[in-house]
């Protein structure tokens, strides 16, 4: 894995320990967007709402929720919609494992 993707993922993975009350979130700088366009990024991806849920761990009814507005992603997910977004061959390559 390349010395970015490392530093991705464990901010992904510092932001998900803050998410979870595991950090104290006033050590850490992390920027994570109030709203992330997750049928743009599936989109710009060419994948199907199936296989984005496939590849990334999601259900294809919270993506169509997310989609259609019927929910939000929280800040985990955000976070991690982020790191797929700039990154998502360290994801795939995270997920192989």
């Amino acid at each position: 894995m390349s010395r970015v993707g490392k530093q991705i993922l464990e901010g992904a993975r510092a932001a998900l320990a803050i998410a979870r009350g595991e950090l104290d979130p006033s050590t850490y700088k992390v920027h994570i967007p109030s709203d992330i366009d997750v049928r743009a990024l599936r989109r710009r991806m060419k994948l199907s709402q199936t296989q984005f849920a496939a590849r990334y761990g999601f259900s294809a009814a919270r993506i169509r929720d997310w989609e259609q507005g019927r929910s939000k992603p929280d800040g985990a997910v955000r976070a991690y919609l982020m790191v797929i977004r700039n990154e998502p061959e360290a994801v795939e390559r995270a997920l192989a494992r």
